[in-house]
């Protein structure tokens, strides 16, 4: 087995922050080509990489190689066993894992297609998964799918939905000297402000794993001049929900907390994902790992996966809780715990 904690740190060592994947991919790619196994084909910072064995099955392990934006973390450093740095969770070390599996497992009782794509850690118009489905959706043919999301090497099944959505308040300009004589717009947000401050989120149970629902006001905007009672004033919205609702019922549920407003638009939307454990390859990955699962309390690319009928789900090492923190790392023992579990899987079918 390779360094896996060597490994990542390389890939932590060369900056990919979204829209800016290149010199991870050409690494990648330079890595899998002479693989004498395996099929490599690049689209865009999109790079898969497959298996043409002729199994009877085909199991699909992906993961994103974009990072969010540093926050003096850039730079990978390694104490005893644990490497630290940007994406060293989220998800440099899943993406290692997957490397390592492509370049040593070559002759495996599923065929297995290994993809590297772009773009997860912004707006879904750039992601990766997205752009194969759309312009090369031969090469994400499967039977089932594992995301290598952070998941502190557990089994994460399904994913929560997740939505944005902008409220606008209006009200009339005046001279603050003379503010009776106008209506502030910002002070117009207070009841709503206070009903999400005062938010408890829904939780549930679906086929024994926990979801916990929330809502977070993000952004809030509003003022003309420091002398002038504003007239209009906005807040952005995002709203987690739990995979047994609809994104219908999702945006019934933050209607009625934010109450009447003058204007309320979803600006962005992605579906949740319901579990999906019951194909015998994900069957397998639950055994190997412990046999337990958790829900996935964020979103990820299960999603889209699920939404065109490929049972998906997540396994990958790395606290997710770490994600996109300035204390970001990642532990020798989850990185080698998904390779040992997604290699008995491929060995044995």
């Amino acid at each position: 087995m390779a360094d896996l904690l060597k490994l990542t740190a390389e890939l932590v060592d060369i900056p990919s922050v979204s829209h800016h994947e290149g010199a991870v991919t050409d690494y990648l790619q330079a890595v899998l080509e002479p693989v004498p196994w395996l099929s490599v084909t690049r689209v865009g910072e999109n790079l898969v990489a497959r298996t043409a064995l002729g199994q009877s099955s085909r199991l699909i392990l992906a993961g994103h190689t974009d990072t969010v934006p540093p926050n003096g973390n850039e730079h990978a450093r390694i104490d005893g066993d644990v490497l630290w740095g940007l994406g060293a969770c989220d998800m440099k070390g899943g993406v290692a894992v997957l490397a390592a599996l492509a370049t040593t497992v070559a002759e495996p009782a599923v065929d297995t297609t290994y993809v590297f794509y772009e773009c997860e850690e912004v707006d879904s118009a750039f992601n990766g998964v997205e752009r194969l489905f759309r312009e090369r959706p031969d090469l994400l043919e499967g039977d089932a799918a594992l995301l290598a999301e952070p998941s502190s090497a557990q089994v994460e099944a399904g994913c929560q939905g997740t939505m944005r959505v902008e409220v606008t308040m209006t009200g009339e300009r005046a001279h603050t000297a003379r503010a009776w004589l106008g209506r502030n717009a910002i002070h117009r947000l207070a009841p709503l402000l206070a009903s999400v401050a005062a938010y408890e989120g829904r939780q549930v149970t679906i086929d024994g794993c926990h979801f916990h629902e929330g809502l977070q006001v993000v952004r809030i905007g509003g003022g003309v001049a420091n002398n002038v009672v504003p007239d209009f004033a906005t807040v952005t919205l995002n709203h987690r929900f739990a995979p047994d609702r609809s994104p219908e019922e999702a945006e019934a549920h933050v209607r009625s907390v934010v109450g009447e407003v003058d204007g309320f638009e979803v600006t962005d939307m992605a579906v949740a994902a319901l579990l999906a454990l019951g194909h015998p390859l994900l069957q397998s990955v639950l055994a190997a790992s412990g046999g337990v699962a958790y829900g996935k309390l964020g979103w990820t690319d299960v999603a889209r996966f699920a939404a065109r009928g490929v049972p998906a789900t997540n396994f990958g090492p790395g606290d997710p809780s770490l994600a996109h923190s300035a204390g970001e790392r990642v532990t020798r023992t989850d990185l080698e715990t998904v390779y040992g579990v997604l290699r008995t899987v491929l060995e044995r079918g």
